[in-house]
């Protein structure tokens, strides 16, 4: 089964407009993709908003609980929100992704998956996104914000994936913050020394994230994989 992880250093560093650009760019390049947002949180009563927005740019007509299987309306992490919206009850058996992502690959030749904020967020006591991502036996990209802690955040994501055997693609920087201060900038610079050719690429800040290059998301890298 093809695809990739998608994770972030962080929550809102732009994790789903990272993937939504590749979800266009690889439909540009006449791969059939596919996506999954396999848990989101702060879930509003009109229905999860990333798994909406990658079902829109990968222009499937998968179902939305296959898509996204699993919805809080809390925004908190998954085990959080579960503690107050499931009871108690067995709520997230990892098999239920599992099987969404089978049945999606068997649709799709390459599938994106976002995971819920960074690769150590608690999935539930046992489980964290580091787990799934495991579970599902795809190679990680990481996305970090530009702003001040990201040398901290993405050298820190970049261990935690290695110390439990995940393949990293690279990094993508994400402007998600708006423009850096000058301080910024020369501190970003530090991590990109760092990265070297971990670095795929680096999306600018923007506001339709509808028209984010494909390109500036990675998208170069992400075709190797996917061909």
């Amino acid at each position: 089964m093809a695809g990739l992880f998608i994770t972030g250093t962080d929550t809102g560093v732009g994790k789903t407009v990272v993937t939504c650009a590749l979800a266009r760019g690889l439909r540009a390049a006449q791969i059939d993709v596919g996506v999954m947002k396999p848990v989101e949180t702060g879930v509003p009563a009109s229905g999860p908003v990333d798994a909406r927005a990658l079902v829109q740019a990968a222009a499937v007509d998968d179902d939305l609980d296959l898509v996204c299987p699993i919805q809080f309306a809390m925004p908190a992490a998954p085990e959080a929100a579960a503690a107050v919206e499931a009871s108690g009850r067995e709520w997230a058996p990892l098999d239920r992704i599992t099987r969404a992502f089978a049945t999606l690959s068997e649709r799709h030749a390459f599938t994106l998956v976002e995971g819920a904020g960074g690769i150590l967020v608690p999935f539930d006591e046992k489980t964290t996104m580091a787990e799934v991502a495991k579970a599902l036996g795809l190679p990680v990209l990481v996305v970090a914000r530009g702003s001040l802690g990201t040398i901290n955040h993405t050298l820190l994501t970049l261990e935690a994936c290695e110390a439990r055997g995940l393949f990293v693609l690279g990094v993508v920087l994400s402007h998600s913050t708006g423009a850096l201060s000058e301080a910024d900038r020369h501190n970003l610079d530090v991590l990109k020394r760092a990265l070297g050719t971990r670095l795929l690429g680096e999306v600018p800040p923007s506001d339709h994230p509808e028209a984010v290059s494909p390109t500036d998301a990675g998208l170069d890298a992400v075709l190797c994989l996917a061909r």
